[in-house]
């Protein structure tokens, strides 16, 4: 049997995908030459090698394709994503380097249609360098869905047993309440309950937080949870699903700590994105600065597999060496686990947390 290959996409070349790409490689080394898993890095080849030559990373003997029509896929690979003349200079932002950001994306899911990848996982790009580009999208789960001609994805974010699913991400606060409907409700919950089953959980219990303070306090602070949210998780409930809610915001999030519940659907990006990202964060104790980041996002409903760090471009520190690939290691495991590969090895963090 051959052994799962991911396709990693450098993200932003000015940010720090190209540094914790490298590190992450170097790490996963034991694995790649066991044959668990074999890598496909698409990004900017010229980047690449500069980081590693200014930070003395090792590029782990990798062989950069001449295309990706090649019949030969080595266990560690390079695409380039196009043509560079000159030097990616690191915390830039330019159309140059979203233009390549864009074109690895692009790649990375023609090859994933096509069968030729397992899953991909992205490294953070920049909004503004993709736009500059002329590639006019909020983030990368907006990209991926019209890449691959899905009709209504969901973002999930994960951090060992904290996962939580949105019912609206890249939204204007005042624009959220009409994001919430009885049709996207239901299929952010059908969605949550089919990767949390793909992890392994054969009867997932999936919480849902309440758009409004206290659930709406009786209607006081608003109806949306009367009359969107409860009728439409009583009819899931009715079907066989393990759904429960709404329930207050302010507390969800520790019961599903506690472990009560194996997923949360958020209402709107800050809702779901802070307590995860808040467990998520190490900050050093000396420097006030954070040094390592675990967790993951998810983009659920597309025909691909896809995860992607659970941080920014980072553009302060790149090319300084002080990155983490805590958080890309962690999303290839997860990227594996979604396809049906039981995660190996001491690096990364298993799925399930």
């Amino acid at each position: 049997m051959p052994s799962p290959r991911i396709a990693i996409t450098m993200g932003d070349p000015a940010g720090i995908g190209p540094e914790i790409i490298l590190k992450a490689v170097s790490r996963l080394q034991p694995r790649i030459h066991a044959g668990e898993l074999e890598l496909l890095v698409v990004g900017c080849a010229r980047t690449y090698r500069n980081t590693a030559r200014s930070l003395s990373l090792p590029t782990c003997g990798v062989e950069y394709l001449r295309t990706v029509e090649s019949d030969h896929w080595p266990a560690l690979g390079f695409v380039d994503a196009g043509p560079t003349t000159e030097d990616i200079e690191p915390g830039q932002t330019s159309a140059q380097a979203g233009r390549l950001a864009y074109n690895a994306i692009e790649i990375a899911v023609r090859l994933a249609m096509k069968g030729q990848v397992d899953g991909i996982c992205t490294a953070p790009l920049s909004k503004e360098a993709l736009n500059l580009a002329g590639h006019h999208y909020s983030g990368h789960t907006e990209l991926l869905a019209e890449l691959t001609g899905a009709r209504d994805s969901v973002m999930m974010l994960a951090h060992g047993n904290m996962r939580v699913s949105h019912v609206s991400t890249h939204t204007a606060l005042s624009k959220v309440p009409a994001r919430l409907t009885p049709e996207r409700l239901r299929r952010v919950v059908e969605l949550t309950d089919e990767a949390l089953r793909r992890l392994g959980f054969a009867s997932p219990r999936i919480a849902v937080a309440a758009l409004n303070p206290h659930a709406g306090e009786g209607g006081l602070f608003g109806r949306e949870d009367i009359d969107v949210t409860a009728p439409t998780l009583a009819a899931l409930a009715a079907e066989g699903f393990g759904v429960h809610g709404p329930f207050p915001g302010d507390t969800i999030f520790v019961n599903l700590r506690a472990g009560k519940y194996d997923a949360v659907v958020a209402m709107y990006h800050d809702q779901g994105h802070i307590p995860v990202k808040l467990l998520g964060f190490h900050v050093h104790p000396e420097t006030g600065q954070w040094d390592s980041l675990s967790g993951v996002n998810v983009t659920l409903g597309l025909p691909v597999i896809r995860t992607s760090v659970d941080h920014g471009t980072a553009f302060d520190i790149a090319g300084k060496g002080t990155a983490s690939e805590t958080s890309l290691i962690e999303a290839i495991d997860f990227a594996l686990k979604l396809s049906g590969v039981a995660v190996g090895g001491t690096d990364g963090a298993t799925a399930q947390g």
